[in-house]
């Protein structure tokens, strides 16, 4: 290290495993990362991703300052001032020319990966009084925020398998091997899962593909894509069927569980053994096995989520956790309990009774998108219907556009058609991104937000799944470059902008959601001259975390650089429940009325050859491929295809091929692999850079296929709205 480095701690943006990294950096330049060994949650781990955090904070053709689109229609640099000021006058009177409906707002993951990305949305929502929402909620998880609404009354009551306790772990559609985890948040997810199996745990994997996880596995079922929910209601059924449903102490809470066992009478192991390809036996003893652990724990994540019953999968992963009594106790599947969580005691119940009381419940379809109808689901609308809000004529037609860290056109399906529709028919884009991609190119504003190494860090979502509960804060290590804006700063003066309030100091924002949060809380306004803090983001923190469950303060972390650990997740069921009857409502309405589309599901005839995806753990979706040294290698967009498919269809390893699908077509190299089951071909999501006018010369170099192009957005899980985008039938030819 040379005289002028020096090190520090910063947590890591770029997964859901928040580990802690030590920074080198010399100068304003970070030089090297390497695992925080005294962080109190990652011990040290360290991906490849953590260890380019110098690469990606450098890269060169991150945007500097705002691009504005001239009269000559191309992009030009601009002031802050310039850009806002062009927000300020354009979208605001495109609101009130054509109604509220005329603006929409996309959000894309990497928000939730920043600590401005998580307090500022909600804020610009509000301001905006839209429902034309869209995330990246509808592209992955959204089934199992639905599923936790409809069982526990609270969409973001989402349990978490306890992963350093349990006896017994069912992976289905996760490969956390290669994602690090999703809504499961556990640095070092491989060393856990191999210290389950150290400690004599059982680890059971059904997915389709044998990824690096399931080859950890004790148990690898390679599952026909798409029929996860069957499955799981055949393991529901033998559970009830075999008298092996224990809930224990879970039963005080169950509403339901009769109509339960009648919904689930057809599946049984027999019933869906052709259309899962699991033979009954095997099916038989999951349930088997899973009764007789001490503790046991089922996780699904994005496999089974992107699927065409996406929604009932995740709900049936709970409905097992709760039938052999392992949802919130230690070593199953608990629910975390962050520090700046809203603090609420369980309320008060009937008289001798644990249960909780009544609440609001969760409730789905309160409005329809204009154009198809599709329900909301927590406030969104499917991504996949962006392009016919924004096409399509008439009253509330999207006109505006305000893009945060989000790329549809490679993430959602059909990118030609949403391209076209960005490009021909909004008035006006505003893409606030770090890159010029492929969405961002089409905007009329572009606001990039610092490097992460310029940026403080507080994980607010994903502490809400961490798998110990535990707090950790870093600012930011490198002092903000001179002509750059905190992106909190470029979020607040974004809201001020279009809801008339141009002008005003982005501090004005912070303290109007200062006030609002002690109003909400009860607390007294005398509390916001305590708070302390260098920034509007720090003071707000440190009033969640006064008013949170732990009751800590933003000295107490800034002390603690490496982080508070809080203990181990604790059962707290009462104080999570907020249905309408207080209690866990096993068979809600939505999911019983969509139960008779899986039952016609076990007599349907399998496509041939259908596509599923896959992650790499050197890769977050669309937005790292501009990083070299995390390119190249095994990190490539090839078609994994099995030996016995490729020879029939007369296909060369390497040569490359022609994916079909009734949405579209793509090319890509064809990669022979037993990795892949038979009758399954793989594409990985995220790639596709190609199309003229952005500014990622790397990711250029190497583009890739998208294979959201092979789906044209019609075809979505009906209870939430997401995007089916694995079991997809295609057709695969060599090409000469």
């Amino acid at each position: 290290m040379s005289h002028d480095s020096r090190t520090a701690p910063r947590i890591c943006p770029l997964c859901e495993a928040t580990c802690g990294l030590t920074l080198t950096i010399e100068g304003a330049t970070v030089t090297g990362a390497r695992g925080d060994r005294d962080d109190i949650f990652s011990r040290g781990f360290i991906c490849p991703k953590g260890a380019s955090f110098g690469g990606l904070d450098a890269d060169p053709e991150r945007l500097r300052v705002p691009l504005v689109r001239g009269a000559d229609g191309e992009f030009h640099d601009a002031s802050w001032s310039e850009a806002f000021d062009l927000i300020a006058e354009r979208v605001p009177a495109l609101a009130e020319a054509h109604g509220q409906q005329s603006v929409g707002v996309v959000l894309g993951n990497p928000n939730v990966h920043t600590m401005a990305g998580a307090l500022y949305p909600p804020l610009l929502l509000g301001a905006l009084r839209t429902r034309n929402v869209f995330t990246a909620s509808t592209l992955d998880q959204m089934p199992k925020h639905v599923s936790s609404g409809l069982l526990f009354g609270d969409a973001h009551a989402i349990p978490v398998p306890d992963l350093d306790r349990t006896d017994h772990l069912l992976l289905i559609g996760a490969n956390p091997l290669e994602s690090n985890g999703s809504l499961c948040t556990a640095p070092d997810f491989p060393g856990r899962l191999r210290a389950l199996r150290r400690r004599g745990g059982t680890l059971t994997v059904i997915d389709p593909r044998r990824t690096r996880t399931a080859r950890l596995a004790d148990r690898h079922i390679a599952i026909r894509p798409g029929a996860d929910a069957l499955l799981l209601a055949a393991i529901a059924h033998t559970l009830i069927a075999e008298k092996l449903a224990a809930p224990g102490p879970l039963a005080e809470h169950l509403e339901g569980l009769n109509e339960l066992a009648s919904s689930l009478a057809d599946f049984t192991p027999e019933a869906v053994a052709a259309a899962c390809d699991v033979d009954a036996a095997t099916t038989t003893a999951l349930a088997r096995e899973l009764a007789a652990a001490p503790t046991a724990a089922v996780y699904g994540r994005i496999g089974s989520c992107t699927v065409e019953h996406g929604t009932l999968a995740s709900w049936l992963v709970d409905v097992l956790n709760i039938l052999t009594g392992n949802l919130d106790r230690p070593g199953g599947a608990l629910f975390p309990l962050s520090a700046t969580a809203t603090a609420r005691a369980p309320r008060e119940a009937a008289p001798g009774s644990r249960a909780a009381a009544p609440g609001k419940g969760f409730t789905l379809g309160r409005w329809v998108s204009r154009v198809s109808g599709h329900p909301e689901a927590k406030g969104e609308l499917p991504i996949a219907a962006l392009a016919e809000e924004i096409e399509t004529p008439g009253e509330g037609r999207i006109r505006a556009l305000l893009v945060l860290a989000a790329n549809p056109v490679l993430s959602a399906p059909d990118g030609d058609r949403l391209d076209a529709a960005l490009a021909d028919r909004l008035d006006f884009m505003v893409s606030v991104d770090p890159y010029l991609n492929e969405t961002s190119r089409r905007a009329d504003v572009v606001l990039p937000p610092p490097p992460p190494s310029q940026s403080a860090h507080f994980d607010f979502a994903f502490n809400s799944f961490a798998v110990h509960n535990q707090v950790r804060y870093t600012r930011a290590p490198v002092l903000l470059e001179d002509g750059r804006m905190d992106e909190s700063e470029v979020l607040a003066r974004l809201i001020l902008a279009v809801s008339g309030k141009h002008g005003a100091p982005p501090s004005a924002v912070d303290d109007l959601a200062i006030d609002t949060a002690l109003t909400r809380a009860g607390a007294p306004k005398e509390l916001a001259a305590e708070l302390t803090g260098e920034s509007g983001p720090e003071r707000r923190l440190d009033l969640m975390l006064r008013l949170g469950p732990y009751g800590l303060t933003l000295e107490q972390l800034l002390a603690h650089p490496h982080g508070i650990d809080l203990g181990p997740l604790r059962p707290r069921l009462p104080e999570i429940l907020r249905t309408r009857s207080g209690r866990i409502e096993l068979l809600p309405a939505p999911i019983a009325a969509d139960l008779p589309r899986l039952r016609r599901a076990l007599g349907e005839r399998p496509a041939p050859l259908v596509l599923v995806g896959r992650r790499h753990l050197r890769s977050n979706n669309s937005w790292m491929h501009n990083v070299g040294s995390l390119s190249g290698g095994t990190n490539v967009c090839t078609l994994q295809v099995h030996p016995d498919d490729a020879a029939r269809l007369g296909l060369v390893d390497g040569a490359t091929v022609r994916i079909e699908s009734s949405g579209g077509a793509v090319e890509a190299p064809a990669e022979i692999t037993e990795t892949v089951r038979s009758g399954v071909v793989s594409l990985p999501h995220g790639w596709g850079h190609s199309r003229p006018g952005t500014r990622m010369s790397v990711a250029a170099a190497h583009p890739g296929a998208n294979v959201n192009q092979l789906l044209d957005g019609t075809f979505l899980d009906p209870l939430s709205g997401t995007a089916v985008l694995n079991a997809i039938p295609v057709s695969v030819t060599p090409l000469p």
